[in-house]
This record gives C-alpha cells, structure tokens and sequence, in this order.
C-alpha cells in the first residue's frame, strides 16, 4: 500500500515526491518468507535480533541495508529523519508501533508526534498499544539499533500491524484483516507524513480519498 500510493498519481502523492526521498527495501527475508516462514531466514535466524552485527554471508539483507543506512547518515548532504521497519503481529490486534526511550525528554515527546498522526489518520492504528521501550530483549532490532546510532533528529519506530483484526475505537468488534485493509493502512501511513512535514497546502484542489490502487 505504502509503495502503490508514493508512486500513484495522486496530489498527495506527487507532493511527497517533490519534497521527500523514501528508501524503500520491501523485503528482507525472501528465502525465508519463500519457504513460509515469516520469522526466520532459510538458515534459521531471525533476521530482527542481528542488527548489531550482520553478517554479509549469514545476513545479506541486513548487511547491504545496515551499510546503506551508515553511507546516508554519514553523508552530510542528507538529512536522514525516519527508520520505519514493517512486521507483521502474531498475538496483538489492530496496527501500532514500537519507538525508543531516550534520556532526552523533548526527543522522546518528539518521537511521539508520528503515531499520533496515524492514529488520525487510520482508524485501525492504535495509539493505546504503541509502546516506546528499551527492551534488552530486542536489543538486536533494527529499531534499537538505529536509535542508539543516529542522531536525535532521527526517529526509529516498528510498525507491527496484526495478523488477524483490528478494534476500531469506541467499538467492541473486531474486524478481520483484508488485502485492502492492509493496502489502506499503507497509504495511510504515507498520507501521514503530509501531516508530519506540515505540506498540505501544497496539495492541488481539496484533498481527494486515497484510491484503492494495486
């Protein structure tokens, strides 16, 4: 969903173009995912704990992202302000993110300010279950990573969306998870960072419902 809208023809979508520069990897266990698992990789490793230190033959993906990233931050003509890495949910419902604690409290208010926006803007993201941890255990993710690496203009989140459902607030039933839904959730997040960099008078004409592109 996040890679069909960027690249839509919608106004919204050229305005983010014009202004902003995604880096997209859309996959980084593609073995493993072939073979289905959606954890680990065809050697058994889950990918989301070797952040620290991949390996460019046990971790190839990991490797070839990590040094991308590295190459950019250190690049001082680019100012790299998000790390958003996408997984899937086995157990909790709804879409809803992971962030980073920091010593600093105006950083960690800051890094606040995206979810909160997605909570606005999709009705199945829940603010009520994203969570901002120093977890020992995830310390390998690339979330926890990242956010010790980079800068404190630099915000690294996991977006967790459910297997299954989600709640939509003030509401008791759960809603099975469709295609679309999560095709919308997609575009969702990429409307949000209209509202993030604060562009929406730069949208041609009154804002337009996000297509159902595929």
């Amino acid at each position: 969903g996040i890679i069909d809208f960027l690249v839509s023809q919608h106004p919204i979508a050229k305005v983010l173009r014009d202004h902003l520069v995604f880096k997209i990897a859309p996959m980084l266990n593609p073995d493993g995912v072939y073979l289905g698992n959606y954890r680990c990789s065809l050697m058994g490793f889950d990918l989301n704990r070797h952040w620290t230190n991949p390996s460019a033959w046990a971790h190839p993906t990991l490797h070839g992202v990590k040094q991308l990233i590295v190459q950019m931050y250190n690049d001082p003509k680019i100012n790299l302000e998000f790390y958003i890495d996408i997984h899937a949910h086995s157990t909790m419902m709804n879409g809803f993110m992971y962030g980073n604690i920091f010593e600093d409290e105006e950083r960690f208010q800051r890094q606040a300010v995206f979810p909160k926006l997605l909570c606005q803007n999709a009705e199945d993201f829940s603010y009520s279950s994203t969570s901002f941890n120093r977890d020992a255990v995830k310390a390998g993710t690339g979330r926890r990573f990242l956010g010790g690496l980079l800068n404190d203009t630099s915000y690294c989140y996991t977006l967790e969306v459910s297997f299954y459902s989600y709640i939509v607030a003030g509401t008791t039933s759960a809603v099975p998870y469709t295609e679309e839904a999560y095709m919308k959730l997609g575009r969702n997040v990429a409307r949000t960072f209209l509202d993030y960099y604060r562009l929406n008078a730069l949208v041609e004409g009154p804002l337009a419902p996000i297509p159902k592109t595929r």
